[in-house]
């Protein structure tokens, strides 16, 4: 148990900007900041902080409360979980005010005795390679020779699990940690009664989550038998779940905040290299093919992607489905190729930051760009291929949500393929109407595309519509989806010595939407 004035003490040191802010990028409004909600996809920032009230509010999802509440809600923690991960955070030591029972021992969480495992293991295989004869001469000696300073291999808390069949599970069972939770995090493997460890012999690449808790390990090989894989990583579990995470943003997030960038890559190495040169807001899939909640992890933090690929022609094409699915969540996506026989790490390492950071600034293009060089290529002068090069582009901007960009790409695309623009408009406006019919929670798609495909013979005139109505249109959106909704406000108030001052007060957005109109004067 934590004593209730320790948990005072940590309520009056953490921070709910400071602490949210370090996974959700927040924008000062007034006296409070907002944001995109972390819980809910959404294009309209409705996730307020007030500092003063030290609160938070995601009005998308209806969810809201303290500094605690919030890292519950995001990484999934209890509540003594929360306390710590505070605590540690603002280094307040906790002092148990009585021993756990038995029981309280056998109520933990699956998650926390995996996380403690995870944790474990991670310092076992950091230590190793400092301290253990043969993790010095092997495990460290890989990442020196991989051109990997000390510094940034303590930083990213690299290790080495020993050549041994069951010395770390040996080692563990000596700390009193259970064998059913090492056979689950994957470090411990069981057959025909024998215990052995999984990751022997590899180097070990901890795999963080946003908050830097250890939620799995990804193990590379060093022998060089084409019957033994390369890499293994931890299996799914309660606390590890590929397709939701990124390797590298627990490092990587501030940077990206700063700079409204992220940089993706494919290995862990690819991070660690751009890292170490300086590049600090890259993340990297681990290897898996690019998931929908992994770009959704990335737009918390920006709408800019800009992908980093070696020369390899086939594991770029198969990179286009990712671009879609990027370009789908509304995000900006370019793309960068390092010459043949380079990717991100080997480029990085022959390289100054000035010239790394020179390259990308002039080799990034637009993904239309970058899919017209790639495809140009297989159409040579065949009409039928470049159609379908043609097509193929199309489709990606026809899955694009905002209107006035899908706009821009084709006109560009017209303007590179010599085509009518009008053509590409009724081709995307047929895509999305095929799409938008198999989609319940498109309505709004339809009703574009019926709109657009009554105008496809018409020819194109300069729009004529007043913009007054755009704006009111969008203002009776905003009423009807958030008009009931309350949010952080300021109002002057005399007090009793006729001295004016600033209050803080919650209104309805009706309320300040109507006040806004009638001060400004205007009329609907």
């Amino acid at each position: 148990m934590i004593p209730k004035q320790t948990i005072d003490e940590i309520f009056q040191a953490a921070r709910v900007e400071e602490v949210i802010g370090e996974f959700v990028h927040l924008k000062k409004s007034g006296s409070s900041y907002k944001a995109k909600s972390p819980f809910v996809d959404e294009k309209t920032p409705s996730f307020m902080v007030s500092p003063a009230k030290q609160i938070w509010k995601c009005f998308s999802s209806g969810k809201g409360g303290n500094v605690v509440s919030f890292i519950m809600e995001h990484e999934h923690f209890s509540y003594v979980e929360a306390l710590r991960w505070l605590a540690n955070k603002y280094q307040i030591a906790i002092k148990e005010d009585r021993e756990q029972t038995a029981e309280e021992i056998a109520e933990i969480s699956i998650r926390e005795n995996l996380s403690v495992i995870n944790e474990f293991a991670k310092n076992h295989f950091a230590d190793n390679i400092i301290n253990h004869e043969q993790g010095r001469a092997i495990g460290m000696s890989y990442f020196k020779e991989r051109g990997f300073r000390e510094d940034i291999i303590t930083k990213f808390q690299l290790g080495y699990c020993l050549d041994e069949s069951e010395g770390f599970t040996k080692r563990a069972l000596e700390k009193g940690y259970k064998l059913e939770y090492l056979e689950k995090a994957g470090l411990t493997k069981t057959k025909d009664g024998r215990h052995f460890d999984f990751f022997r012999g590899r180097v070990m690449f901890p795999i963080h989550s946003v908050a830097g808790k250890v939620l799995g390990f990804g193990g590379r090989t060093l022998k060089t038998e084409k019957s033994v894989a390369k890499y293994f990583n931890s299996p799914e579990t309660e606390l590890y779940n590929k397709s939701k995470i990124l390797y590298g943003l627990y490092f990587a997030k501030n940077s990206i905040i700063k700079t409204d960038r992220c940089f993706l890559v494919e290995g862990y190495t690819d991070v660690i290299s751009l890292h170490q040169s300086g590049l600090e807001n890259v993340v990297a899939s681990s290897g898996t093919s690019l998931t929908i909640d992994q770009i959704k992890l990335i737009k918390r933090y920006t709408d800019n992607i800009t992908i980093l690929y070696d020369g390899d022609a086939a594991g770029i094409r198969a990179s286009f489905r990712g671009i879609d699915m990027i370009l789908e969540e509304g995000l900006n996506v370019k793309v960068v190729l390092f010459p043949d026989g380079d990717d991100p790490d080997s480029f990085a390492k022959k390289h100054s930051y000035s010239e790394l950071e020179k390259y990308i600034a002039d080799s990034s293009k637009d993904f239309v760009v970058f899919k017209s060089d790639i495809l140009i290529k297989d159409a040579g002068g065949d009409p039928v291929k470049k159609a379908a090069l043609i097509r193929d582009i199309i489709t990606s901007i026809s899955v694009i949500p905002d209107a006035i960009k899908r706009q821009v790409y084709l006109r560009e695309c017209a303007t590179m393929f010599g085509m009518e623009e009008q053509v590409l408009i009724t081709e995307v406006l047929k895509l999305r109407k095929t799409k938008s019919a198999g989609d319940q929670r498109s309505a709004q798609n339809l009703e574009e595309a019926a709109f657009y495909e009554s105008q496809m013979e018409q020819p194109i005139v300069a729009p004529t519509t007043d913009l007054l109505y755009h704006q009111e249109y969008d203002l009776i959106r905003i009423l009807l989806h958030y008009g009931l909704l309350y949010m952080p406000s300021e109002t002057i108030e005399v007090d009793e010595e006729g001295k004016e001052q600033v209050v803080e007060i919650e209104i309805p957005v009706v309320q300040l939407i109507a006040t806004e109109i009638e001060r400004d004067e205007l009329e609907i």
